[in-house]
């Protein structure tokens, strides 16, 4: 799917994206931020050796800041059971990570919140929630439209989340407000069919993201950068979609709660491949599910995970209308493969890029383009990687078995 929206006119003198860059009350050494790739390494639902080593990697190889996915903020919030959901219990873990990845010299952003329709009931043995009842095909159940109770309970667990990410020695917190997550879901109306105060208008779809993001960041004031990363269009028919999703971001700047916004795209539930481009992986996620589960999902794997042309920052055309819409800094996310394309990023006015799929292959590359002996990523974008998220999330091509941290390099 090529973008033809015309270029943006480059910015006279745009930033080096590789010196020093403020993020609200951050300094980061650069402009490069590790986005939030599923890890798949805390089968416990607490942080391992192999989550501390999958973040310190990055920041070993010279990321500005990493971002450790996905921090449920409720026990049904959880993607699946084997996620991390933030209660005490966590902290202790997540504050050892925090600080490995400093003494590497970068910073660490915790991405947090709620599956919502997302969630697999099965696993969590508990029900999954959505702005309407509606049929959840990752567990084959029936999710349970959510009241007003649930959403200022579900409201409170953000706050108290956050300020546990911020006892943990954090420095910022990325509210997920995208690929029909909980959040996101009442954002779309595809998924969203309710007649009440959180449903109809956008204004009356955004109130439950937005009620949210106030609340973080009262839960943790200025002493942390608070992002929120958002879907410029779902990728699905009847769904989220620009031009809402730019003025979707000019409520959440005018209420002035965010330090920046990180702009994506696509359906964790109904079309993941339109995140990730490239090619689509069917045959080797249908080998990590039980054979009745396989043939099921052989016969809806081509609806269900079409293939995408890959192009270098594919979500570029759709950026800049949120980069018009909208004075906030930005990151750009999406197929930043290249130094070109950063520089090109910065060049048309956005502030931070996030890398995802060329660093889960080479955590150093970033070190490596700024010395200027690599210029380009390896990544192929095969998306491999993605069905690795049920055994530790990691480039199959390099390494086909789970990456096993040594005895000897036990971080404790």
């Amino acid at each position: 799917m090529t973008d033809t929206t015309p270029d943006r006119p480059v910015t006279a003198t745009p930033p080096d994206p590789f010196a020093p860059a403020t993020l609200g009350p951050l300094s980061l050494r650069n402009r490069v931020v590790k986005a939030a790739t599923f890890e798949g390494v805390v089968p416990e639902a607490l942080v391992t050796d192999e989550l501390v080593e999958f973040h310190r990697r990055p920041a070993a190889g010279g990321v500005g800041m990493t971002t450790v996915a996905y921090l449920a903020v409720s026990p049904e919030g959880r993607t699946h059971a084997e996620c991390i959901w933030l209660r005490p219990e966590a902290v202790p873990g997540l504050a050892r990570l925090a600080d490995v990845v400093h003494a590497e010299g970068a910073k660490v952003s915790a991405q947090i919140g709620h599956a919502g329709p997302v969630a697999n009931a099965k696993s969590n043995r508990a029900t999954a929630l959505a702005p309407s009842r509606s049929f959840n095909p990752v567990s084959m159940k029936v999710t349970r439209a959510v009241t007003d109770d649930d959403i200022t309970r579900i409201t409170l667990d953000y706050q108290r989340g956050a300020r546990l990410v911020a006892e943990a020695g954090f420095d910022a917190i990325e509210i997920h407000l995208a690929h029909n997550y909980l959040l996101s879901s009442f954002l779309s109306p595809k998924f969203n069919k309710r007649t009440d105060r959180w449903g109809g208008s956008l204004e009356n779809r955004a109130r439950f993201a937005r009620q949210v993001v106030r609340a973080v960041r009262e839960a943790v004031g200025d002493g942390l950068a608070v992002t929120a990363k958002v879907s410029l269009d779902d990728g699905v028919p009847g769904g989220f979609r620009l031009p809402e999703s730019a003025e979707f971001s000019r409520m959440l700047e005018e209420d002035g709660c965010l330090d920046a916004l990180e702009l994506t795209g696509g359906s964790s539930l109904a079309n993941p491949m339109y995140l990730f481009r490239g090619d689509a992986p069917r045959e080797d996620f249908a080998a990590t599910l039980p054979p009745l589960q396989r043939f099921g999902f052989k016969l809806i794997a081509g609806k269900m995970m079409p293939a995408y042309p890959f192009e270098e920052a594919y979500f570029l055309g759709k950026a800049r209308q949120v980069r018009d819409a909208v004075d906030m800094p930005l990151i750009l996310l999406g197929g930043i493969n290249t130094r070109a394309t950063i520089e090109r990023a910065m060049a048309e006015g956005f502030q931070f890029v996030a890398m995802g799929r060329a660093l889960l292959r080479e955590p150093d590359l970033l070190a490596r383009m700024q010395s200027g002996d690599q210029l380009e990523g390896n990544c192929i974008h095969c998306n491999r990687c993605m069905p690795s998220i049920y055994s530790g999330s990691r480039c199959v091509l390099d390494h086909p078995e789970p990456i096993v941290v040594p005895a000897a390099h036990t971080i404790r």
